[in-house]
C-alpha cells in the first residue's frame, strides 16, 4: 500500500526491487549451490547506492532510516533470503559504529561502508554465549598502549567476506554492569584469522565463519566510542535497531515464497482442473497471504518506532521479529506443500526460501529469547492497569476451597 509509505520509501523500495529481479533473482541458486559470496550482487547493490540507505549523509551515506532500510531488506530477501542478509549484516555491524562511535570511528569506517567499498560483521556470539549474550569468554587485556584479545567468536555471519569487524570482549571479568566492551577490528590486524567456515542448510552465499583471536594487539584507538565497559549496552542498543532488518528479510522470504505458491497454483492441474480452483488450496493461500500482511505491517511499525526514538522500542523489535519469522517458517513450509512432491527438489524455488527462513527464528536472538523480552516489558507496564484491580474478584472473600480445586 503505497499511500501509507513516504516518497522516499518507495524510491528505495523501487530501487531494490530493479535489482533484485535483474541480478539477485537470476542468481540465488547458482550461489545457493556454490555456498559463494556472490560479489557481482554486492557490486550491483552499491552501483545502485543501496549500501548507504541507512548511513547518515555527513559521512557519504542518503540519511535514510529503518524504515527505508527495511523494505530494501524485504525486496532483496524476496528474490534471495541470502542476498537479504548480505545487505542487512552491514547495517548490523555497522549500528555500534553510528550509536556509539567516536567522531573519528565514524569519519574512518562509515563512508567505506555506505560506498560498498568495505564490508563489515558483528562479532557478539560465541560457543557457549548465544542467547546468553553476557557469558562471552573472549578476552581483552590492556597491555602498554594497545588491547590485547584472545578468544573464539561464533557464527560470525560475513565475518570471512569482511573487511572489519564489531567485535565484544571482557575487559573487566569482576565487573557485572562493565564487563563487556566493543572493539572495530580489520582484518589484516595480527591475530585475527578466520579459521573455519560454516557449511550451513539455508542462507548460503552469505559466509559465516568462526573468527579466531590469538594475542590480537588492537590499538585504544580502536575501542568503541573509546570508553570501556558500555560494550553489552552498545550490543542491546544495535540489537534494537537491527531485528527488524531481520523480521523484514523474513517477510520477503514469505512474500517470494507465497508469489511462487500462488503461479504455481494456477498452473499445476490434477483431477482436470487447476489445484487454485480447489477449496482448501484457496484457504491456504488466504492463510498465507493474510499472515504475511500482518507480519510486515508490525515490521513496518517497529520499524517507525526506531526512526521516531520510541522510548519502548526494545518489546516492538523483539514482537516484529518474533513473529514475522514464525510467520516465514509457516508461509515457507506450505509453499512447499503447494508444490507438492516437486517442492521437495531441488529443481523447484521453493524449498530454498524454506531453507533459509529457519535461520530467521534463531539468530540475533532466538525467538523464545524474543517471547522472553516481550514478556519482561509486558510485565513492567503491569502497573498501569491497576484501575482494573477493583473489576477482579477477590479469592478469599468468594468462598474459594483450594484444597478441593
Amino acid at each position: 500500500m503505497d499511500q501509507l509509505l513516504t516518497k522516499e520509501t518507495i524510491e528505495w523500495r523501487d530501487r531494490a526491487r530493479e535489482v533484485a529481479r535483474k541480478v539477485v533473482l537470476p542468481n540465488a541458486w547458482k550461489y545457493d549451490r556454490l555456498q559463494e559470496y556472490p560479489w557481482e550482487i554486492k557490486e550491483a547493490l552499491a552501483a545502485a547506492e543501496l549500501m548507504k540507505v541507512w548511513i547518515p549523509k555527513e559521512y557519504g551515506g542518503a540519511g535514510g532510516g529503518v524504515l527505508d532500510l527495511c523494505v530494501v531488506v524485504e525486496e532483496l530477501s524476496r528474490c534471495c533470503g541470502g542476498t537479504g542478509v548480505l545487505f542487512a549484516v552491514n547495517a548490523l555491524g555497522s549500528f555500534p559504529i553510528l550509536l556509539a562511535g567516536t567522531e573519528e570511528q565514524k569519519q574512518k569506517y562509515l563512508p567505506g561502508i555506505a560506498s560498498g567499498e568495505k564490508l563489515i560483521a558483528f562479532g557478539l556470539s560465541e560457543k557457549g554465549a548465544g542467547s546468553d549474550a553476557g557469558g562471552l569468554e573472549t578476552r581483552a587485556e590492556l597491555v602498554g598502549e594497545d588491547y590485547v584479545l584472545n578468544g573464539l567468536k561464533k557464527w560470525n555471519t560475513n565475518g570471512p567476506a569482511a573487511d572489519l569487524n564489531t567485535v565484544f570482549a571482557v575487559t573487566d571479568p569482576e565487573s557485572k554492569s562493565r564487563r563487556v566492551s566493543a572493539f572495530l577490528l580489520e582484518k589484516d590486524m595480527e591475530g585475527y584469522s578466520v579459521p573455519y567456515v560454516e557449511d550451513k542448510m539455508g542462507i548460503r552465499c552469505v559466509p559465516v565463519g568462526e573468527l579466531k583471536l590469538d594475542n590480537c594487539k588492537v590499538p585504544q584507538s580502536q575501542l568503541l566510542g573509546g570508553k570501556p565497559g558500555l560494550g553489552f549496552k552498545h550490543a542491546m542498543m544495535t540489537l534494537d535497531r537491527a531485528r527488524p532488518g531481520v523480521a523484514s528479510q523474513a517477510v520477503g522470504l514469505a512474500q517470494g515464497a507465497l508469489d511462487f505458491a500462488l503461479l504455481y497454483a494456477t498452473q499445476r492441474h490434477q483431477f482436470g482442473k487447476p489445484i487454485s480452483a480447489f477449496q482448501m488450496t484457496q484457504q491456504t493461500l488466504a492463510d498465507m497471504a493474510t499472515k504475511v500482511e500482518a507480519a510486515r505491517s508490525l515490521v513496518y511499525t517497529a520499524a517507525r518506532a526506531v526512526d521516531a526514538g520510541v522510548p519502548s522500542l526494545t518489546k516492538y523489535a523483539a514482537m516484529c521479529k518474533y513473529f514475522a519469522t514464525d510467520v516465514a517458517m509457516e508461509v515457507t513450509t506450505n509453499a512447499v506443500q503447494i508444490f507438492g512432491g516437486n517442492g521437495f527438489m531441488r529443481d523447484y524455488p521453493v524449498e530454498k526460501y524454506m531453507r533459509d527462513a529457519k535461520i530467521t527464528q534463531i539468530y540475533e536472538g532466538t525467538n523464545q529469547v524474543q517471547q522472553m523480552v516481550i514478556a519482561r516489558n509486558l510485565m513492567k507496564g503491569a502497573h498501569e492497569l491497576k484501575h482494573l484491580e477493583k473489576y477482579i474478584p477477590v479469592e478469599e472473600q468468594m468462598g474459594v476451597d483450594h484444597d478441593n480445586l
